[in-house]
């Protein structure tokens, strides 16, 4: 399949193809005697691997560790879960940091207003205290 049919499989841009190759996520791809990439279905497969583990949060350095690990199949599935775990790990951290900045920001909301002088602005002090 030539590059736009395997984007179009795959549910991504023809670009998101050519800088996974440049990236060496996705092997460089044979070419046709007029010059024109050929995909085959490993190459969609590994790049729907790519895409859904994008969806959940890899990192393109961490993608490219899980398909090495993929293409040794015969090792142990200790480091794939490893991985995992650590992407967790990092999820859960940011997710805990979006908590607390979510109640800050709501506490600095319900404090304000909405009318009167800048200057009596709760939420405009608390960014420019110095607290620091």
């Amino acid at each position: 399949m030539n590059i736009g049919e395997l984007a179009r499989q795959a549910g991504v841009p023809i670009d998101t193809v050519r800088y996974y190759e440049r990236q060496q996520l996705l092997p460089m791809a044979a070419r046709s005697a007029g010059g024109y990439r050929i995909f085959g279905e490993h190459d969609l497969r590994r790049l729907r691997f790519i895409r859904r583990a994008k969806a959940l949060g890899f990192s393109l350095e961490e993608i490219s560790e899980l398909l090495a690990l993929s293409d040794r199949r015969q090792q142990d599935m200790g480091s794939v879960r490893g991985t995992a775990q650590a992407r967790l790990a990092d999820i859960e951290h940011r997710m805990a940091e979006l908590q607390r900045m979510h109640a800050a920001l709501s506490q600095l909301v319900d404090a304000c207003p909405g009318h009167g002088e800048l200057d009596q602005c709760p939420i405009l002090a608390a960014l420019t205290e110095d607290n620091a």
